[in-house]
């Protein structure tokens, strides 16, 4: 049994990891019986290349190798336009270990015989019945005039792309933008990389975002299924197969740069179970015991051993909801390498507040331990909405709160509804309390920064291949007689805050105040103290907040400013000096005035 090096750290952060410290031994073992394999394969820099062994390969002289792993074959034969679909003409050769090699020289002139993007296939033959495959490793795959049968396309442009950037340091906080390239246009169509690159990133960084995260990027059968249905990708306890799945990780690295990866799903893979019926409320035990996946564990502690070791500044992130303990802590400790999670609880719980809960019925004590209920040591991103709430069936925060009122009164010059007034509201406190208390890192979806309306349903049987709601109207937050600017300013100030503070990265919040029957939440957070009121009419004037550090605070931003569609109750730049006198346990305290449904942020 194999010890971590740096199991100590771990069981330090988490002594209820005592009890299983054999498991996470054997796991790390296992971890190390495939890094033996993949050295007798060549190394890890060998086997992660294997999109320079496989697939269709020009040499130098202009011949193609084709190499391919299909170990149930019989027969294995190249066909497309280049030789008029002859299944005779390129067959391949059986090299042994289910690998299949074939040749095709140069042309006479010494051109490739298979131009540029022509359609290619592979023939496969398993008892005599023959199928038309596409290779796992194509780089570039075609969906024809909505066909449901793909095309791989034989990619070997005359002038190949370089990138022409330096990869870019990572930030100390991640603010990230989660955003589909296809729907990023007002118009209903599926939108291209040249318009998000011209049209979308400025607005990105406008808002202050300093990370993006896109969805949908390889290829997929059915474009309704938010790029979730992968083609091509097999499972990864066979040697072959993960030299496959590391392949195409470093892949996306070295031909287009890519910073990190989130990995979506993650609690289907790591349990035999695939999480199906689990509620994940028996402890430890259910994470250590046999319905945990070790193949599956184990490849995702290969990734990201193998990431963070060749790429020392990318970013991984885990989609995962059943808390497995050191998900977020490095191989060397015994976790599973990542560096984020996310925090999927925080969205279910918002959801089921706004669905289910009078605004007077609030329990701030619950809201404020969800938001901090996550591991120690152990980032998450935070978030109040992503791409799950905005699909078709759910709603977004701006829907829920608004509704169909959002069709009529949120242009400036209807008068400001109670339910408009109250959305506005509750709209930029929730993003807030969420960002600033939920993790160390921030996630927004393309769109809800400015509270965008409706859902997101892509074409598809069901609506007539309609593209009405699958897009973005950035035009609404662009118009200044709409109210959709006053929450697209407060997302940007927000992000502006973040940056010249750095709260994400500063370590955890300290939370001095929760008070149910006030609705009221103070705490402080790398020096900046954030005071939110979430009564739905009751105001206080000369409010006790505890301070920790004496001097002069400064009311830096507030909520209730005009310019965010509030009624501009209080002073900005209005100064509070500290009391000597303890409060909240906390060494002082300030006097402030906390209008209903208003965050403020103070700063010395």
């Amino acid at each position: 049994m194999s010890r971590p090096p740096q199991l100590d750290n771990l069981l330090k952060l988490d002594s209820w990891l005592n009890d299983f410290q054999n498991e996470i031994c054997r796991r790390y073992g296992v971890f190390l019986e495939y890094q033996k394999k993949i050295e007798e394969c060549g190394g890890i820099e060998h086997f992660t290349q294997g999109y320079k062994n496989f697939g269709l390969l020009v040499q130098s002289d202009n011949s193609v190798l084709c190499h391919e792993w299909a170990p149930g074959a019989d027969q294995l034969a190249l066909i497309g336009d280049f030789n008029g679909w002859n299944r005779e003409t390129h067959k391949y050769t059986k090299e042994g270990f289910g690998k299949w090699r074939l040749v095709i020289p140069p042309n006479s002139d010494g051109s490739c015989a298979i131009p540029h993007s022509s359609i290619v296939k592979i023939a496969v033959t398993k008892n005599g019945k023959t199928m038309d495959k596409l290779s796992p490793w194509a780089m570039y795959v075609t969906r024809p005039n909505d066909s449901v049968v793909y095309h791989q396309q034989f990619y070997n442009p005359p002038d190949k792309y370089t990138l022409k950037h330096p990869r870019p340091s990572r930030p100390a906080s991640l603010r990230i933008y989660e955003a589909h390239v296809g729907i990023s246009s007002w118009e209903g169509k599926v939108n291209t990389y040249r318009a998000f690159a011209d049209d979308v990133i400025p607005r990105i960084h406008r808002q202050g975002y300093n990370t993006i995260q896109l969805m949908a990027v390889m290829e997929h059968v059915y474009y309704a299924s938010f790029g979730y249905q992968v083609t091509s990708f097999f499972a990864p306890a066979r040697i072959e197969t993960l030299r496959f799945l590391l392949s195409n990780l470093r892949w996306w690295v070295e031909e287009y740069g890519f910073d990190g990866f989130r990995f979506d799903g993650v609690t289907s893979m790591i349990y035999h179970s695939h999480g199906m019926n689990d509620d994940f409320g028996g402890g430890y035990p259910m994470y250590f015991g046999l319905n945990a996946d070790t193949d599956s564990l184990v490849y995702l502690m290969l990734a990201n051993d193998f990431l963070h070791k060749k790429y020392p500044q990318i970013i991984t992130i885990a989609e995962e909801v059943s808390g497995m303990p050191a998900l977020c802590r490095s191989v060397a400790e015994g976790g599973q390498g990542f560096d984020f999670r996310l925090a999927m609880a925080l969205p279910d719980m918002w959801i089921k507040i706004l669905k289910h809960v009078k605004d007077e019925d609030w329990n701030v004590n619950e809201i404020v331990h969800t938001l901090e209920n996550r591991r120690y040591g152990e980032a998450n991103i935070a978030y109040a909405e992503s791409h799950d709430q905005a699909l078709v069936g759910d709603k977004t925060i701006a829907f829920w709160l608004m509704d169909k009122e959002m069709y009529d009164f949120m242009s400036i010059l209807t008068p400001l509804t109670p339910i408009i007034e109250r959305g506005i509201a509750l709209h930029k406190m929730i993003r807030l309390l969420t960002m600033a208390l939920g993790g160390e890192a921030w996630l927004n979806f393309i769109g809800n920064e400015f509270g965008h309306p409706e859902w997101l349903d892509f074409p598809r049987i069901g609506n007539n291949e309609s593209f009405h709601y699958a897009r973005r109207q950035f035009n609404l937050a662009d118009d200044d007689n709409l109210r959709y600017k006053f929450l697209n300013l407060w997302d940007q100030e927000i992000n502006r805050l973040e940056e010249n503070t750095g709260f994400l990265h500063k370590g955890p919040a300290y939370v001095s105040w929760k008070h149910n029957g006030d609705k009221m939440i103070c705490f402080e957070r790398a020096g900046v103290l954030f005071v939110f009121n979430f009564h739905p009419f009751q105001s206080f004037p000369d409010y006790k907040v505890g301070v920790e550090i004496p001097g002069v605070y400064k009311l830096v931003l507030n909520s209730d400013e005009e310019r965010f569609g509030g009624h501009n109750r209080l002073q900005f730049g209005s100064v509070h000096h500290s009391f000597p006198e303890g409060y909240a346990g906390r060494r002082n305290h300030i006097l402030v005035y906390a209008p209903a449904r208003t965050c403020l942020i103070f700063s010395l």
